[in-house]
């Protein structure tokens, strides 16, 4: 293993514990592994059609052992044929022949890769390493994500707060209620994310069959590749080129590109909540915060999340560009882009497990914030506009506005306008109902009912 001291990328030294599960499937060795697996398969579906004579359990089982067993060795003799040969996948087919060499499967070795393109076996493969890594590890740590978020959403459900517009005091919120409005968000693109359905293809060279129909005719082809390409639970495209269009693994990509935006979102937002004392930071025996400022707890989990969920952003962005385009009907320039899947997915993976590191470490400062509500009356001029207006004042909001724009009111001078302004007993009850803790419509029940 190299040493992560060396490593180019973070992701394989600095971060490697962290986005390690991903190696299992986005390696070197996973997408060898992977396409050695689906070019193994092939011989038994061959077999199926007659081509292939019958394969006894034991050559199955056979088949199946070298896919289940294959090995850090199995890879580095791949790579040693890969050295002579500069092509990746024919390499993998050296490889095959050799573990079939001297065994009762040697008869079959004319049909490894029969009729396919490097393109139908790195397709297939690719696809294989999304949906398994969506499933493994994606999914969990996205819905792990939900989970937290939801919990602290509850827990502070009722706890009011200033809300800003423009950078300026709004009307009062709730903290919980804004935590449960990301949660909404994360969760329907979740649901989307669990369903998608991802493409693959077996179509050969230029995507019509052409040596497949010519060396056996009376096969049906098409059955034949939807049917191999959903036993891998993929999606088949009967209508390619060379190569798969790329729309359904970017329409993945994006969806997980939305999720990194809106945890953008999120992160700056609580980071202003950190900055201006909203939320407090536990201290950690041990850690420092800054080399020269004793005193600093930063909220660094937020900012390391939000400069991987960017660089991420930006591989899945030039995924949007460039693997919806292809020279005619084949060019090579996507081959490289589709090699960083596992840098794109392993930065928002380190992205989503620091900002749950963060969100472990945060808790309300609730003095601070009902002390800056109590010092803002003027945000409950939006209620009393209103129900003046229900009263019948058709300067309601002029008055107000005249009032309070730009200015500071506090619990006495507004009391002290409640009493001056003319308007019956009912309406002026209300009016002094109103307080800045307590105007918070229905965030409570709005956060209740995501759950």
């Amino acid at each position: 293993m190299p040493d992560p001291l060396l490593a180019i990328s973070p992701l394989d030294g600095r971060y490697a514990e962290t986005t390690a599960p991903l190696q299992n499937h986005f390696s070197e060795f996973a997408f060898l592994r992977d396409r050695v697996r689906v070019e193994l398969d092939l011989l038994p579906a061959l077999s199926k059609t007659g081509l292939v004579r019958p394969l006894s359990d034991i050559e199955y089982a056979q088949l199946k052992s070298i896919a289940e067993n294959f090995s850090t060795a199995d890879a580095e003799q791949i790579l040693e044929y890969e050295r002579k040969t500069r092509h990746d996948v024919k390499a993998i087919e050296y490889f095959i022949q050799s573990k079939l060499q001297d065994t009762t499967l040697q008869d079959t070795i004319p049909w490894i890769h029969f009729g396919l393109t490097s393109e139908d076996t790195n397709s297939i493969g690719q696809a294989i390493a999304l949906k398994e890594s969506r499933d493994k590890v994606i999914l969990p740590n996205y819905q792990s994500l939900i989970s937290n978020l939801s919990e602290l959403a509850l827990r502070y459900k009722a706890i009011p707060m200033l809300a800003r517009t423009h950078g300026q005091f709004a009307v009062p919120t709730t903290l919980g209620k804004e935590f449960a409005v990301y949660i909404a968000r994360l969760k329907k693109i979740c649901d989307e994310i669990a369903s998608h359905k991802f493409e693959a293809k077996l179509t050969g060279a230029a995507g019509n069959f052409n040596a497949l129909q010519a060396a056996a005719p009376q096969v049906d082809w098409i059955s034949f590749s939807r049917d191999f390409v959903s036993s891998f639970g993929l999606e088949p495209n009967l209508l390619t080129t060379q190569i798969l269009p790329y729309d359904n693994w970017v329409r993945y990509f994006d969806l997980i590109r939305l999720t990194n935006s809106i945890l953008i979102d999120f992160a700056q937002d609580i980071w202003r909540y950190i900055s201006d004392g909203y939320l407090k930071q536990a201290v950690v025996t041990g850690e420092v915060g800054s080399s020269t400022m004793p005193q600093k707890v930063n909220p660094i989990d937020f900012e390391n999340a939000e400069g991987n969920l960017g660089v991420a952003n930006s591989l899945f962005t030039h995924y949007a560009q460039k693997l919806t385009v292809s020279r005619l009907q084949r060019d090579l320039s996507d081959s490289t882009v589709r090699r960083t899947f596992g840098t794109a997915l392993g930065h928002s993976l380190l992205a989503w497990i620091n900002f749950q590191r963060g969100l472990k470490r945060i808790a309300p400062d609730e003095e601070k914030l009902t002390a800056e509500l109590n010092a803002h009356w003027e945000v409950v001029s939006e209620g009393a506009q209103t129900i003046l207006r229900a009263a019948g004042k058709f300067d309601a909001y002029e008055s107000l506005k005249e009032k309070t724009r730009g200015r500071v009111l506090t619990e006495v001078d507004y009391k002290a306008w409640c009493d001056s302004i003319h308007v019956d007993d009912v309406t002026r009850a209300k009016l002094k109902a109103l307080s800045p803790e307590r105007y918070v419509g229905l965030a409570v029940q709005l956060t209740e009912e995501l759950f």
